[in-house]
């Protein structure tokens, strides 16, 4: 693993562990009401697990199929729209995985 790819997965998994606890405080917001709050934190810290999870691999994957697009791309100009297709799958991977916030 060269410098850059170990600084941008660094930087890349700070940026989604504030998104996690930023995530697990609005859900706690919504349960504050509640009184089980033993039962609400563990449903709050599985749901921040599954965001961050799948935010982390989609961030690997969407790098990667990205890169060949563009190689896509510069060789046949025509096939941009299989290019964008195959570049905005990995997002729904965290929109999946956004699921349980709001279950």
């Amino acid at each position: 693993m060269n410098k850059n790819t170990l600084k941008k997965s660094l930087r890349m998994m700070i940026v989604l562990g504030a998104l996690v606890l930023i995530a697990q405080g609005v859900s706690a917001q919504a349960d504050a009401d509640t009184t089980e709050t033993t039962e609400s934190w563990g449903k709050d810290m599985g749901a921040g697990i599954a965001l961050g999870l799948a935010g982390l691999g989609a961030g690997f994957s969407q790098g990667s199929i990205g890169s060949a697009a563009v190689g896509m791309l510069a060789e046949d100009s025509s096939k941009f729209g299989p290019a964008l297709i195959f570049t905005a799958l990995p997002e729904s991977i965290v929109i999946l995985g956004a699921l349980p916030l709001f279950l």
